[in-house]
C-alpha cells in the first residue's frame, strides 16, 4: 500500500514537473516573437530619432546646399556659405533657414529608421553567408562586406522614401517670390501627381541609386571599420566602451569620405527633380538661358548639359555648406542612434 502511495506521489510530481516545463516552453514560445518585435521597434525608433535630430541640427546648411545646386547661373543670389545664409535670413527671416525641414524630417525619419534597420539585417545576413563560405564561425565582416551591407541599406531606404525626397527638394528651393507655392508636403505630392503623373515622383531616382552606393556604403564601412580599429588599438572589449567624442570623430570621417565621392550625383539628382516643374525656370536653367525651361533627357544628358553650360565645377556646387553640415550631421546621426538604442535597451530590460 505504501509502495502504491509512493508511486502515485512520484507520478503526480512527474506530471506537475512536465506541466511546468510545458508551461515554461509555451511562455518562451510566446515571448520570443515579442522580444524580436521589440528589437525591431527599438532599431526603427532609434534610427528615426537619429535622422530627425541630425537633419534638424543642420537644416539651414541643407537648404543652402540645395539652393546652390540648382540656382540659375545667370541670376546669382547665393554666393557662398556665409553670404547665402545671410541672404536667406535677410529676405525670408529665421523661418526661411528651416524651409522644407518639416518635409525633410517626414522623409528622413522613416528613411533613417529603414536604413539603420536594413543595415543591421543585411550585415547579419552577409556575415552568416561569409561564415558559411569560409567555414569560420568566428569570422567578422570585412570593410568590403560592410560596404555591401551599407549599399543595400541605402538603396532600400532611399527607394522607400524617394517621393518625399523629390517634393522636399522642390519645397526647399521655393522662395517668397516664387510664382507658384507648394503649401506643404502633401499639397506638393498631390500637385505633382496631378500635373506630372506618378513617374514624376521618381525623377532623379537613378543617380540617387548610383550615388547612394558609395555614399551610404562608405559611411557605414568607414564608421564601423574605424571603430573596430580603435577598439583593437586601445585593447577594449567592445565598441560601446569608446567615448562619445571618439564615435563623433568616426562618424565625421565616414561622412566626409562618403559625401565627397557621391556629391556630383547628388547635384544631378536635384536638377532632375526640377524637370517638369513649370516654374523651375525662375530658379534653375537647363539650356544656358535664364528664361529657358529646364529639360533633361536622363542622367547622362543632365551631366552633359550641366558641364557644357556651367563647367565641371558646377557638379560641386554647394559642396562647401554640404561639407560643413555633413560632418556634424552624420556624426550626430550615428551617435544618437547608438545612444537611443542603449536607452531603449535599458528600458526594455527594466520592464521585463
Amino acid at each position: 500500500m505504501a509502495s502504491e502511495d509512493v508511486k502515485a506521489s512520484e507520478s503526480a510530481v512527474s506530471t506537475i514537473v512536465n506541466l511546468a516545463e510545458e508551461a515554461k516552453l509555451a511562455r518562451e514560445g510566446v515571448k520570443a516573437p515579442s522580444h524580436a518585435f521589440l528589437s525591431i521597434c527599438k532599431s526603427l525608433v532609434a534610427g528615426g530619432v537619429a535622422g530627425g535630430v541630425s537633419r534638424t541640427a543642420v537644416a539651414p546648411l541643407e537648404r543652402l546646399k540645395i539652393l546652390l545646386q540648382v540656382q540659375n547661373p545667370h541670376t546669382i543670389k547665393y554666393n557662398g556659405t556665409v553670404q547665402g545664409l545671410k541672404y536667406i535670413w535677410k529676405t525670408e527671416g529665421f523661418r526661411g533657414l528651416f524651409k522644407g525641414n518639416g518635409a525633410n524630417c517626414a522623409r528622413i525619419v522613416p528613411n533613417s529608421a529603414v536604413k539603420f534597420f536594413s543595415y543591421e539585417q543585411a550585415s547579419k545576413a552577409i556575415l552568416l553567408l561569409y561564415q558559411q563560405q569560409t567555414g569560420n564561425e568566428d569570422a567578422q565582416l570585412t570593410p568590403v562586406l560592410r560596404l555591401g551591407a551599407g549599399a543595400c541599406a541605402g538603396i532600400i531606404a532611399m527607394s522607400a522614401t524617394y517621393p518625399m525626397d523629390m517634393v522636399r527638394g522642390r519645397l526647399t528651393v521655393q522662395t517668397e517670390k516664387s510664382p507658384f507655392q507648394y503649401r506643404g508636403m502633401f499639397h506638393a505630392l498631390s500637385t505633382v501627381l496631378r500635373e506630372e503623373g506618378p513617374r514624376a515622383l521618381y525623377k532623379g531616382w537613378l543617380p540617387s541609386v548610383i550615388g547612394v552606393i558609395p555614399y551610404v556604403g562608405l559611411n557605414f564601412a568607414v564608421y564601423e571599420s574605424l571603430k573596430d580599429w580603435l577598439v583593437k588599438a586601445n585593447g577594449l572589449a567592445e565598441d560601446s566602451e569608446l567615448s562619445v567624442v571618439t564615435r563623433l570623430a568616426c562618424g565625421a570621417a565616414a561622412g566626409t569620405v562618403g559625401q565627397t565621392v557621391a556629391y556630383p550625383l547628388d547635384v544631378i539628382r536635384r536638377r532632375m527633380q526640377m524637370v517638369g516643374w513649370k516654374d523651375a525656370a525662375s530658379i534653375v536653367t537647363g539650356e544656358g538661358s535664364s528664361k529657358t525651361r529646364l529639360e533633361y533627357n536622363g542622367m547622362i544628358d543632365a551631366f552633359r548639359k550641366t558641364v557644357r553650360h556651367e563647367g565641371f565645377g558646377a557638379l560641386y556646387k554647394g559642396l562647401v555648406p554640404n561639407s560643413v553640415k555633413v560632418v556634424p550631421s552624420i556624426a550626430i546621426a550615428f551617435v544618437t542612434y547608438e545612444m537611443v538604442k542603449d536607452i531603449l535597451g535599458v528600458e526594455i530590460r527594466i520592464s521585463d
